[in-house]
């Protein structure tokens, strides 16, 4: 009988990063909760057109003052680009440095799932009639929202790089805090607190459209966020790792001002229900939250959720039957496991 061409793998063989099985061999699963994951993300499949905005085009013109315009507006622009970063990072840095398959197929449907927030934000722009290259040119030209998307190039740029060799305990370190970055800070704080301008606007009845989909987009963030925090609590204990205390501190810190000039801007004037200090102290709050799913010392002791409704709009359950025709039930934020 001829000798097989390959030795069979052993799934224990399998790691989050530098693992020797077979990157093409999809189980048994080392980490069938990415698995799950993956499943859970395909049960959330949602498209913008579903959602009619007639109405915020009415908003928009006729109701929102010129001080909630600007709030919309360049939440809108803010995000464009960050989901456009997110997509690239997941794609081009985070999975080929991944070799367990199962978290792989995770982060391919992540990379939909950006694309398909970019498209949501641009199905709002086109509807509003907004001014496509204004608004998408504001990261370039406006210092505060350009602070954020510039702190996460900079956080994520050396990771990008295809021969950044994680074998070197340096520079798996260094990974892992970009990764910590991304996922907890970017994605699980930023984004969280991101929509809750527009959501303000949501709980008076204004640009109900546009809300709802930013909180489909939502609900795909909870479930990066969670992914990425097992992911990190995977890999320290895999490599028998702590991330150092002092580079945590630098990260909550830059993210932490890099957010209140955000703040300080898209909310230069109030709106009703809504403020800068606010938005800076939700942030605080969510960021205390995500360091304590992750494993790791709170970066602001003490604060307090000074937007219970916030994860009421995460959490709230969306069965909707768009246009008499199709019926889609979304899973709640609430439901997610963080372990």
């Amino acid at each position: 009988m001829p000798r097989p061409v390959l030795a069979p793998i052993n799934a224990a063989d399998k790691r989050i990063v530098n693992g020797k099985a077979d990157i093409n061999q999809l189980a048994p699963f080392k980490y069938p909760w990415a698995w799950e994951f993956f499943l859970k993300a395909n049960r959330n499949h949602w498209t913008p057109l579903e959602i009619g905005m007639a109405q915020d085009v009415h908003d928009y013109q006729h109701k929102l003052s010129a001080a909630e315009r600007h709030v919309f507006g360049n939440v809108l622009a803010y995000l464009t680009t960050s989901d456009i970063l997110a997509m690239r990072n997941i794609g081009l840095a985070v999975m080929e440095k991944m070799s367990a398959p199962e978290l792989q197929i995770y982060q391919a449907r992540q990379v939909y799932e950006e694309a398909l927030h970019t498209w949501t934000y641009q199905h709002c722009i086109e509807s509003l009639g907004l001014d496509q290259q204004e608004i998408y040119n504001r990261y370039r030209v406006v210092p505060e929202i350009h602070g954020k998307i510039a702190l996460a190039n900079r956080r994520l740029e050396k990771v990008l790089r295809s021969d950044f060799d994680l074998e070197n305990r340096a520079n798996l370190h260094e990974f892992a805090l970009s990764y910590f970055f991304f996922a907890v800070i970017f994605e699980g704080c930023w984004f969280y607190n991101g929509f809750t301008p527009v959501f303000a606007l949501q709980r008076r009845g204004l640009m109900k459209g546009a809300a709802e989909q930013l909180q489909y987009i939502m609900r795909d963030e909870v479930l990066h966020c969670a992914f990425g925090i097992r992911v990190i609590r995977e890999l320290l204990r895999e490599e028998g790792m702590e991330l150092d205390p002092q580079a945590l501190r630098e990260l909550w810190d830059e993210a932490e001002a890099a957010e209140r000039a955000y703040a300080s801007y898209i909310l230069r004037e109030p709106i009703l229900g809504y403020n800068a200090e606010l938005h800076v102290q939700q942030f605080r709050f969510i960021a205390n939250r995500r360091a304590r799913q992750v494993g790791v010392e709170e970066p602001f002791p003490g604060a307090e959720n000074v937007l219970p409704w916030l994860d009421e709009q995460a959490n709230l359950r969306k069965e909707k039957n768009f246009f008499e025709t199709r019926v889609t039930e979304y899973q709640t934020g609430g439901a997610l496991t963080w372990d």
